[in-house]
């Protein structure tokens, strides 16, 4: 892998330690603040990639990252977090096929069964032609992102009755 070199500017170098005395910032941009630092070559004392893993305690990838990341898209890209990208494309259980989904789970079970099961919505979501292929995982998660609760007017095991107090009221 091609290796990036890390030259610090003195005001760079400044914020950083800066920075990293404080301690008042998230873990992920002090741990890059620190590698940062160790990397600078600017200062004289460079610390190879293997010394950085040692002395932080981290992957060689996470310097190696933070290293290019310095070097194509700046100081302030390396330094804070880059949160993953949204991934619309990945969502399987979305509009139509989430109502037909509602649909489903509200409706009776199959014949022989007592209550529709993650698997079974599944599968039923693969037979009717909704989507091609779709976890029970992906099931439970679309369920529990919609509003509709068909048995909220009784109380289950995971809705606890308040129990009334037995110390009474305050008196004074």
């Amino acid at each position: 892998m091609e290796k990036y070199l890390v030259s610090l500017s003195a005001e760079e170098r400044s914020e950083l330690e800066h920075l990293v005395s404080a301690g008042k910032s998230a873990a992920r941009k002090l741990t890059h603040a620190r590698i940062l630092l160790l990397a600078d070559t600017s200062s004289g004392k460079a610390h190879t990639d293997a010394q950085i893993v040692t002395a932080l305690g981290i992957a060689v990838r996470t310097v190696e990252r933070v290293r290019k990341r310095l070097v194509t898209q700046g100081f302030r890209s390396a330094l804070d977090h880059q949160p993953q990208p949204p991934r619309p494309d990945k969502i399987k259980v979305k509009g139509n096929v989430e109502q037909k989904l509602v649909q489903l789970a509200c409706s009776d079970p199959p014949e022989g069964r007592r209550r529709w099961t993650s698997r079974l919505l599944a599968d039923e979501l693969v037979v009717l032609g909704q989507v091609d292929a779709v976890s029970t995982e992906t099931v439970r998660a679309a369920l529990q992102r919609t509003t509709s609760s068909p048995g909220s007017s009784r109380r289950g095991a995971s809705h606890p009755r308040r129990t009334p107090s037995t110390a009474g009221g305050w008196k004074t």
